[in-house]
This record gives C-alpha cells, sequence and structure tokens, in this order.
C-alpha cells in the first residue's frame, strides 16, 4: 500500500512538472516557480501554482503574497507574485515584484535568465 501510495505521488509530481512546462511552452509566458524545500513559503507556493495553471488567478495570488510574507527573502514567491499580478493586469505592482526577485534570487538562473523578468525590469 505504502509502495503503490509512493509511485502515485511521484506520478503526480511528475504531471504537475510536465503540465508546468508545456504551459510556459504554449506561449503563456513564464511558469511560477517552486519554493526551497522546507522553506516557510513552499506549501502556499505549491497552492498557488496548482491554482495558477487552473487559472484561478484570484487565489493563485492570495497563496503567492501569502508565500512572501511568510519568508520575504523567497525570490521565487516574489517572482511567483508578479506573475499572477502580470497576468491580471497590475503591472506596476509586478515590476516591483519582479525587482524584488531579481534582487533575491541572484543565484537563481530561472530568475535571472526569465524573458518575463527581462521584459519589466530594465537591467
Amino acid at each position: 500500500m505504502t509502495t503503490r501510495l509512493g509511485i502515485v505521488a511521484t506520478m503526480c509530481l511528475a504531471l504537475v512538472a510536465i503540465v508546468a512546462v508545456s504551459y510556459a511552452d504554449m506561449g503563456h509566458g513564464a511558469a511560477p516557480l517552486k519554493a526551497a524545500a522546507g522553506s516557510k513559503a513552499e506549501t502556499h507556493i505549491t497552492e498557488g501554482i496548482m491554482h495558477y495553471e487552473k487559472g484561478h488567478m484570484d487565489v493563485a495570488k492570495t497563496h503567492f503574497v501569502e508565500a512572501a510574507k511568510a519568508d520575504p527573502q523567497s525570490a521565487e514567491a516574489h517572482f511567483d507574485v508578479a506573475l499572477v499580478l502580470d497576468k491580471m493586469g497590475d503591472h506596476k505592482s509586478a515590476i516591483e515584484h519582479f525587482k524584488k526577485a531579481q534582487e533575491l534570487g541572484k543565484n537563481n538562473p530561472d530568475i535571472q535568465n526569465s524573458e518575463i523578468l527581462k521584459k519589466h525590469v530594465k537591467m
């Protein structure tokens, strides 16, 4: 039973990763970034990503904002807040969070090489 649950959990995680990559590749822009395992922001970011992928932007925003509050030093949380704000049309607020993500995520190539971040933040 435990082995079956482990296999199902692994398959679900793989499916989430595939959907996120496919979503980004379909021209919908960048996919939200996961938080570091064990971080205070992890649970909220995971929930936020699920809602973001379903198009529930208000709920995703709530989770990403809570993640940024739980771990203000999480570049991924700020990046995800920026993504959802941009998707909702609040570009001014998105820019502030993209800047914060860029500042905090100096060693994160996913953030530093993000095309959407580069479009919003003048390098």
